[in-house]
């Protein structure tokens, strides 16, 4: 029995670090895709960013974020303050049996979550690209990362008031995605847009990113590291029970980005006459959203039909918030948030243990933190220190303005 345990104990905290290590991977997907869509003048910038973000991500989580999360009262609403990770599981707990047995290594839990913080970052990143100080990003990231995401994440997953109500989201559609999307709208509205964006007419001006091969790499890294996202988030598979949940779980995921990357392209095809390439990218994004709060339940085709409504939300959304010019130049705010509250509102269609009205509440409820405290915290950065570069640095490029570099140094004037 104690053998079988440690065995036990020793698989699932193997499968826990691979899932860890694929959604790790989602930050070179992000990179990829935000580098593809911008312009080549702020490519470099936007890559400094991203891995900046993961490294202060990773290290405000273990200083801070991690303890306030999962170490405070059950159904409560303010979060125990506290610092670093706690103690290992020990042998003997392991091999004690029981309900309270752990089943796999904390280590392996905090490295598991703290890679879910980076992602909920990264969302960010792109819907401010173009136009934000770096510095003023970064220190967003610190708060983002210690304290924001923490505390709805304690509510959620960490057992707080949300969780007490019966609010259910598997792998993050709302905990994550929807939270990124609100801290992105929050800056997107005190940021404004970028110069050139939107005619006093009302005209709109598509600015295309500079390197959309890069773009569908990103997306693909995406589509394959969401496997981790989704299946980690299943936390064990060494049993039969879960080792199938696992399965269902992995084959939902494909199912619902392959159903958006179709429907967006259909849709894009009838509106616009054309097959729009980023709109197939952004929907098997949506697709992936849509599926993450309910990856378990739904049948394949289910789950194909929950990423076809991501899909075509996901179009419809980047239109509709060019038109309230809310500038958004790869599309965050839509596919993290649009599509994450569709997420979380198909999970009690196949999903008899939720309710609509948990759910409501629920997204409310982070939707309300995430967006009212990263407004605060982007207009308190605007007041100290700015947090829009000048508009000549927006003509010549941040890259130039912000890394002294450029990404593509052979096309510029000075190289010619």
């Amino acid at each position: 029995m104690n053998e079988f345990a440690e065995l036990s104990y020793a698989l699932d905290t193997f499968y826990f670090l691979i899932c860890g290590i694929l959604v790790m991977w989602m930050a070179a997907g992000f990179s990829m895709l935000e580098a593809g869509l911008v312009r080549s003048k702020n490519t470099a910038e936007i890559l400094t960013k991203n891995i900046a973000l993961f490294a202060i991500a990773c290290t405000m989580y273990l200083l801070v974020g991690y303890y306030l999360m999962y170490s405070s009262a059950e159904g409560g609403f303010i979060p125990n303050l506290g610092f670093l990770i706690g103690d290992e599981n020990s042998a003997a707990a392991v091999t004690a049996g029981g309900d309270d047995a752990p089943y796999y290594s904390m280590r392996s839990d905090f490295f598991f979550q703290v890679v879910f913080v980076a992602t909920a970052m990264s969302i960010v990143s792109g819907a401010v690209a173009e136009r934000m100080k770096l510095w003023a990003f970064l220190a967003f990231a610190v708060v983002m990362t210690a304290v924001i995401y923490p505390v709805s994440g304690y509510w959620t997953w960490g057992g707080g008031w949300i969780s007490a109500i019966g609010f259910s989201d598997y792998a993050g559609s709302g905990i994550v995605h929807m939270a990124g999307a609100a801290a992105a709208l929050a800056g997107v509205l005190v940021l404004g847009p970028r110069k050139g964006k939107y005619g006093k007419d009302g005209s709109i001006r598509a600015i295309p990113g500079a390197n959309l091969p890069l773009a569908t790499l990103g997306t693909f890294i995406l589509w394959m590291g969401w496997f981790g996202f989704n299946g980690g988030s299943e936390l064990k598979m060494s049993d039969v029970g879960s080792a199938n949940a696992v399965a269902q779980v992995m084959v939902n995921t494909n199912a619902a980005a392959a159903g958006g990357v179709i429907a967006a392209l259909i849709l894009a095809k009838l509106w616009f006459r054309k097959a729009d390439l980023t709109m197939a990218l952004n929907g098997g994004l949506a697709g992936l959203v849509a599926i993450t709060a309910g990856p378990s339940a739904p049948t394949a085709l289910g789950a194909m039909l929950i990423g076809v409504v991501g899909g075509l939300l996901v179009v419809v959304s980047i239109v509709m918030l060019d038109k309230l010019k809310l500038d958004d130049p790869v599309g965050a705010i839509s596919v993290h948030g649009v599509v994450g509250i569709w997420g979380c509102l198909a999970v009690p269609l196949t999903n008899a243990d939720a309710t609509f009205g948990a759910q409501i509440i629920g997204m409310a409820g982070i939707f309300a933190w995430v967006f009212i405290a990263s407004l605060i915290v982007w207009l308190i950065l605007k007041a100290v220190m700015g947090i829009r570069v000048t508009e000549e640095e927006e003509y010549e490029g941040v890259d130039i303005a912000e890394c002294g570099m450029e990404a593509y140094p052979e096309f510029s004037a000075s190289n010619k």
